[in-house]
This record gives C-alpha cells, sequence and structure tokens, in this order.
C-alpha cells in the first residue's frame, strides 16, 4: 500500500484501491503529499504550478494555514473536513493537496480526456459559428461564459445520484432570470434520488420534470453554444450536464422547437421566409398523410378539378395498411441508417429508395400514391429542427390517421380537437406550452412569425418571467 493510500486509510477511512498519483513536494519550507487520479488533471498544468510556486521568492514567513491559498489564489480551492465530500472532489479529477498540520484541500485544474469543441451534426448552419459543445462540462461552461462577458452570469454546481455523482450545472444570469424557476429546479433537484445519471440530460428531463409518457419534449435541447447564450439573455435557464454534448434550455414552449440557428444567420426577410417554410413543412407532416387518405377514401368531398388527388389503382392491401407499412418502412430505414457505417449508409438508402420502392409497387403490394404521399411526409417531417418533436409528430400523425380510419371526416376533426386539447393542456414549469398562441399574445404571436431585424426593440419573452424585460 502506498504511502497516500495509507494517509488516507487513516485520515478518512478510504479502504478502496484507486489509481492514486501521489507526489512528494514542499510550498515554501513546509512539505506537502498530493494525491490524485491519474488520467484526470492535466499534468502540465499541475507541473507549472508548482514551479512557478517553488521558485517564488517570500518576504516573510508564511502561515502553514493558509499556504495553499497563499501560492494558488486564482484557482477554485477548497478545504474538506468531509470524507465523502472530498472523496467525490478526488474522483472527479481536482487535486488533494495533504499538509502536516492534517489540513486537505483540493484545487481544480481537471482536464478530462475528450474532443474538442466542433460543429454539431443535428445544427449545422451555412454561415455562423463552427464550435459545439463536447463532453466536458467545463469546456461547455466556458463557451458560453466567452459568450456572455458578465459577473452576473451565475454556474451553480450540483451532484445528483448517489453512485454517479453526476456534476451538473445551473446556469442564468442574476437579475433577469425568474427565481421562482430557479427555485423550482433547485428543489427538484435535491429531491432526486438515484443511483446514477449514464443517459445525462434525457434522464434529468425525465426527473425535472415529471414528463412520463407524454411523448412530447418538455426542454429544449441544443448542443450549439451561441443558442444557449442567446436563450440566457432573454431570462431562461439553461442546465449543462457532464458528459452530454448538449444542453437542457427551460422555460420552452412548442415554437422554441421549431426554431433554427439559419434564421438569424440571414436577412430578417430571408429568415421569416425560411420560418415559415419550417412552419408549412412541420403542418404538413402532421395533416397531410391522414387528410390525402380521407380523400381517398370519400372522393365525393373532392372537387372534380383534383380528381387526381386519389389512387388510380387498388391494391390487395387495403389503403389504410399500406400507408402504415410505408410509414414504418421509413422508420426502419432511419434505424438502419443510424447503425450502418456512414460509407455505406448512403447506398443502403438508395437501394431502399429506389429498388425496393419500385419493386412494392411492381408487386401491387403498395400503390404509386402511397410511396409517393408517404415520402413527401418524411421530408417534411425531417425539415422540423427538434429531432425529439418530429418523433411526437409521427405519433401524432399515426393517431389521426386511425381515428380518420375508424370514423371518417368526423373522426378527422375530433383527432384535431383532442390534439389541440392536450398539447394546450400541457404546462411545463408552469408555461402553457402553445404560447403565444393559446393563450393569444398576438405581438408575441407575430414575433413567432416574422424574423424582425435585431434592433427593432423586442422585450424578454413574458413566460420567462424576468424581472427585466428590457433589453435594450
Amino acid at each position: 500500500m502506498s504511502e497516500a493510500e495509507s494517509y488516507l486509510k487513516e485520515k478518512f477511512g478510504v479502504n478502496e484501491s484507486y489509481d492514486f498519483g501521489t507526489l512528494h513536494t514542499h510550498l515554501y519550507e513546509f512539505p506537502v503529499l498530493l494525491v490524485y487520479i491519474n488520467g484526470l488533471v492535466d499534468g502540465m498544468v499541475l507541473t507549472e504550478l508548482l514551479t512557478n510556486a517553488q521558485v517564488e521568492i517570500q518576504e516573510g514567513t508564511v502561515d502553514e494555514n493558509n499556504i495553499i491559498e497563499h501560492y494558488f489564489p486564482y484557482y477554485s480551492i477548497t478545504q474538506y473536513d468531509s470524507k465523502e465530500k472530498w472523496l467525490v472532489a478526488l474522483l472527479s479529477g481536482q487535486v488533494t493537496f495533504i499538509l502536516n498540520n492534517g489540513s486537505v484541500y483540493t484545487i481544480d485544474v481537471r482536464s478530462y480526456p475528450g474532443r474538442n469543441p466542433e460543429e454539431p451534426d443535428n445544427e449545422k448552419v451555412v454561415r455562423g459559428s463552427r464550435d459545439g459543445f463536447t463532453e466536458n462540462i467545463v469546456q461547455n461552461t466556458a463557451l458560453i461564459r466567452r459568450r456572455i462577458r458578465d459577473p452576473d452570469l451565475k454556474f451553480e454546481l450540483h451532484q445528483v445520484s448517489t453512485l454517479g455523482q453526476t456534476d451538473i450545472a445551473i446556469s442564468y444570469i442574476k437579475g433577469i432570470a425568474n427565481e421562482d424557476n430557479l427555485k423550482q429546479i433547485r428543489d427538484r433537484l435535491s429531491q432526486i434520488k438515484h443511483d446514477g445519471f449514464t443517459m445525462t440530460d434525457k434522464a434529468l428531463e425525465e426527473w425535472l420534470f415529471k414528463q412520463g409518457f407524454h411523448p412530447l419534449p418538455f426542454v429544449r435541447y441544443t448542443e450549439r453554444p451561441d443558442i444557449a447564450a442567446a436563450h440566457l439573455l432573454e431570462g431562461h435557464i439553461v442546465v449543462v450536464v457532464d458528459t452530454s454534448p448538449s444542453a437542457i434550455i427551460v422555460p420552452t414552449t412548442i415554437f422554441h422547437h421549431l426554431q433554427h440557428a439559419e434564421e438569424y444567420r440571414q436577412a430578417p426577410l430571408i429568415g421569416t421566409l425560411v420560418r415559415w417554410i419550417r412552419l408549412a413543412g412541420v403542418l404538413l407532416s402532421l395533416f397531410l398523410l391522414p387528410f390525402w387518405y380521407l380523400l381517398s377514401k370519400h372522393p365525393e368531398f373532392l372537387p372534380k378539378a383534383l380528381d387526381f388527388f386519389g389512387p388510380k389503382e387498388t391494391g390487395e392491401i387495403p389503403l389504410f395498411l399500406q400507408i402504415i407499412f410505408a410509414d414504418v418502412g421509413i422508420e426502419f430505414l432511419r434505424l438502419a441508417a443510424i447503425h450502418t457505417p456512414t460509407p455505406l449508409s448512403t447506398a443502403m438508402g438508395i437501394i431502399a429508395a429506389l429498388v425496393i420502392g419500385q419493386m412494392a409497387v411492381d408487386v401491387g403490394l403498395f400503390v404509386p400514391e402511397v410511396i409517393l404521399y408517404t415520402a413527401i411526409t418524411a421530408i417534411f417531417t425531417f425539415a422540423i429542427p427538434s429531432y425529439e418533436l418530429s418523433i411526437s409528430t409521427k405519433i401524432f400523425r399515426t393517431f389521426i390517421l386511425v381515428c380518420t380510419a375508424l370514423l371518417g371526416a368526423n373522426g378527422f376533426f375530433i383527432a384535431l380537437v383532442i390534439l389541440l386539447f392536450y398539447v394546450g393542456s400541457l404546462r411545463p414549469l408552469n408555461v402553457p406550452y402553445l404560447w403565444p398562441l393559446m393563450p393569444f399574445f398576438p405581438k408575441a404571436f407575430m414575433r413567432i412569425l416574422v424574423r424582425f431585424p435585431m434592433p427593432v426593440d423586442a422585450k424578454r419573452p413574458f413566460i420567462t418571467r424576468s424581472y427585466d424585460r428590457k433589453r435594450s
């Protein structure tokens, strides 16, 4: 057993065998024992710190009780008298300084193994920054701090779960973010009793907002620090979870999931047109396929000028089942693309789209119109910026389709009313999910439809309940 392990066993009762790294050195005339976990500490930074401390010329004497604060004034220093708290800090990568008088300190010079910031695949832009969040919470908070250089920008560090001790940072701007929302998040974090958060931010969402079996996302995920910083300035709260390359933004509505950074990287008119196209795509992804099925089964609703709208042929399989099979087939295609190596995914997509689709029509499994409208609907679904919302849209579309198949036109409109009532009744973090449409706020809804120029004065969103709604 090493000297460090012997000391730790005697001092804190630590019997487990960790991958300790130890270093004996002197700060001024005082001997110090350093303990750290190999692989979690930047050795070059640690060596430089000790070298600078040892060569520093000191006038007079240094009190051993404040030697650590004296030599490392610019780093996060914490003194511990609790085994549990100190052990978590050591295992998370902080360096421990053990003095002869029994004092135990940690200095945060962590350097987790991981990748460098790069543009996220899910939120690409034509013009704009190319950096994105990584799995390192220290890097992620630094990327946000780089964009908001305000002393009121706060990062509250919490540790949740009993075994994992996952680091979670609650980010907000003091004086702008609502304290009631912050208190609610803090209270729910303190109530979490679980062994670990290996699924990180998604597991945290389910604990914080009691999502249950609701298909709609209650938070917005982003992998872009510029989007996180923009929402902080609006009064939102951003939750950063260690080992997760995405951050959680709250509170949000359904319209936050339909925004994209590209709208703000183009001229206001172009951004507005892009937004309209995206909103139209969302509506079509939800209603096009059930509406086409309704008109196909009830051609009496069609004017003569639109006779071409329905299928020209009938297959051996009922039209409803054809649509379900085609929709499920596209889901299988998406799953196969995810699990297929990148060099092969393009070839696999071509084979599935051309060969299998054409053969299915030729043998009579599908009529051509089913393939056409299902493919168009899939394209509209892929245009939704939020992956979580796109999956929810598929579930709602299937629900409308089933109601239409069972009850005809009445079922179609009954399904619409049920969905509107359901989505309108959701209030994650006490915020109406359809705001500003329900309840209706005309000025706020106009800003949903139109991307106004930045110099045009706009208050912070009402749903954030910010104490200071003026932005200029």
